[in-house]
């Protein structure tokens, strides 16, 4: 393929904007599938979590072939606790689509990745998606765009960035605001005719930046990457260096190149300057490694990523039921592990302690972190994980300084009160307030810890209909004290089964977790206790029966179905004195001290010494 046939693009977007679905559109009207195909509604996310949440975490490549052109096209992470993928795809592009709702607008994850593609000079070209919405506004959209560049500091050709108005899901796309248009002929002539073919040399000595990795189970580590200048061959001998280590100087072979072609991947024998390629054959390649000719060794800068916010302790599981439903149960499997974690994810960062059975992980936020322990507990992991901090930086004066998240909410009407009143106990500040309709926009600055637990209360607080999301928005001066949890927790007494005369007692105490023939221990938390302390609650207690009682009378218990707690819940549940214990089968939640006696002991030491 010519180099000027050539176009490279990301889409990015806000999560839930609809990019995914405007890749599937493309990739149809594009003829990567037959006629009589039948295509998977969301045929990018290839990830059994990204087809269960409904979100994109890993950036994916494909291409589409349109008349004579080839664009390689990739699709990103809308949630920002995944913005290291998008921060590595943008190395790839000449150019991207930032897809906007129309009904939305700019949020704060828009900001994020369009700042990051003007500092590295791309084209954009803007898609108002969901046209067909009925509370569509779509002149109010386009200048908040338009907005959203100026305070970007856009050049004028940014500024004059070219207008798409989409509906994925109708599969039609028009450069008229009062056009619905017929397909996505549009956008495809609009990609054509304003992202500019790629730069290089093809001439010149080779040179390609590793963006990101894949593993092929009979070929080992694949380098996906796109060609600066050159022309990579079967064969070739190439070195491997990086322009942050020196020292690495590694001389390797080309076994196997593939080029994306549609949703699959093409072998070729000779790739030119321009194209995006995956290599086979590099031995333990890093992402933001160089691949350079011998005769001219000289590595490419690689972006720099954003540097986590989270950080949580990940402990080998030592509770009662420890090992009983894991497959991959000690120190060394959970380390080597967490480090392959690492080389993938570049914002993603694993530190030893003293102990040889913790390991402090720090990630971008609660999702970025709950997904990787999603991920190893389906792979047959178990372990446990503390909760959630965020990690403090001190200015020259040795002042501590938080991280601060920029937080958007739309609400209804209604339940603005009640949003504005949580945000001042968890420190947020209020920055605009904006009626859209029936619902309002609220944008406040919070501290990142003030979000923490917070969603699950935000959705009760709006009857379900509420939408929030947050950006790191960068560092401040410490706001003081933020309480994490308003209720406490209810503690099982002792080991065994839950029995329903047990738990009847209970559940008049709170909220229970647990039902009928599950299996606890002592110090496992078993449900919450609105009044705010700890409670003890035997939920294996069984009825003394003697020849006084009746036989049915035990037929008047009125059980209360249990709170099922996710993964998610889980985590935003737990406090500093608990852990969350996962396993393949099971997510439980239990005190750091399971003796009640020590636990109490603790607690008063604790309350003296403040």
């Amino acid at each position: 393929m010519e180099k000027n046939k050539i176009r490279n693009i990301a889409i990015i977007a806000h999560v839930d904007h609809g990019k995914t679905s405007l890749v599937n559109e493309l990739l149809k009207q594009g003829g990567v599938f037959r006629t009589n195909q039948e295509v998977a509604d969301r045929v990018m996310d290839s990830n059994d979590l990204e087809r269960e949440r409904g979100i994109t975490i890993l950036a994916k490549n494909a291409s589409i072939h349109y008349k004579d052109y080839k664009i390689n096209v990739i699709d990103t992470p809308g949630h920002s606790d995944f913005g290291g993928e998008v921060e590595r795809a943008l190395k790839m592009v000449d150019g991207v689509l930032l897809v906007v709702d129309a009904f939305e607008g700019t949020m704060p994850q828009t900001r994020f990745v369009l700042e990051k593609a003007l500092a590295l000079n791309l084209k954009v070209v803007i898609v108002i998606n969901k046209i067909d919405r009925p509370d569509a506004r779509i002149p109010e959209v386009e200048d908040e765009v338009l907005e959203l560049l100026f305070d970007l500091n856009a050049n004028d050709d940014q500024l004059n960035s070219p207008v798409i108005y989409a509906s994925a899901r109708l599969g039609i796309a028009s450069t008229k605001r009062d056009e619905q248009g017929k397909d996505m002929q549009p956008l495809f002539e609009v990609i054509i005719n304003h992202i500019p073919a790629p730069t290089g040399n093809e001439s010149a000595p080779l040179q390609m930046l590793v963006s990101n990795t894949e593993h092929n189970d009979f070929l080992g580590k694949l380098a996906v990457g796109k060609i600066e200048n050159g022309t990579i061959s079967v064969g070739e001998s190439v070195m491997i260096v990086n322009y942050f280590d020196e020292a690495k100087h590694e001389q390797v072979r080309v076994q196997q190149l593939f080029v994306y072609d549609g949703m699959k991947k093409a072998e070729t024998n000779q790739v030119t300057a321009g194209d995006i390629v995956c290599v086979a054959g590099l031995g333990d390649i890093m992402i933001g490694d160089t691949v350079c000719s011998p005769e001219k060794v000289e590595p490419l800068e690689f972006v720099k990523i954003s540097e986590p916010s989270v950080e949580m302790t990940f402990l080998v599981n030592d509770s009662p039921f420890a090992g009983k439903e894991g497959k991959f149960v000690t120190s060394r499997h959970l380390r080597d592990r967490l480090y392959r974690e690492t080389i993938r994810d570049l914002s993603l960062k694993v530190e030893d302690t003293d102990s040889t059975d913790a390991f402090k992980v720090r990630g971008r936020g609660e999702m970025h972190l709950s997904i990787l322990i999603e991920n190893m507990r389906r792979e047959g992991y178990e372990f446990q994980v503390s909760m959630p901090k965020v990690l403090f930086k001190y200015d020259e004066n040795g002042k501590k300084m938080e991280p601060i998240d920029k937080l958007v909410v739309d609400v209804p009407e209604e339940s603005v009160g009640t949003v504005m009143s949580k945000m001042g106990i968890r420190k947020g500040e209020l920055l605009e307030m904006r009626p859209q309709g029936s619902r309002t926009r609220l944008e406040f600055l919070i501290p990142s810890r003030g979000l923490f637990g917070y969603k699950s209360e935000f959705l009760t607080d709006t009857r379900g209909e509420g939408v929030m999301s947050s950006v790191h928005y960068g560092y401040d001066y410490y706001k003081g004290d933020i309480e994490r949890r308003q209720c406490g927790a209810l503690v099982a007494h002792e080991t065994g089964e839950c029995i329903g005369y047990g738990l009847a007692n209970a559940q008049e105490r709170g909220t229970l977790f647990v039902s009928v023939g599950d299996k606890v221990y002592g110090g496992m938390i078993v449900g919450e206790n609105p009044r705010g302390d700890d409670l003890v609650v035997n939920v294996c207690k069984r009825k003394q029966l003697t020849n006084m009682r009746a036989a049915a009378s035990d037929d008047a218990l009125r059980l209360i179905p249990p709170k099922k707690m996710s993964l998610e819940k889980a985590i935003e549940f737990l406090n500093d004195d608990e852990l969350l214990e996962v396993t393949p089968q099971s997510i439980r939640l239990r005190k750091k001290i399971l003796d009640h006696d020590k636990r109490a002991k603790e607690a008063f030491r604790a309350k003296s010494a403040k």
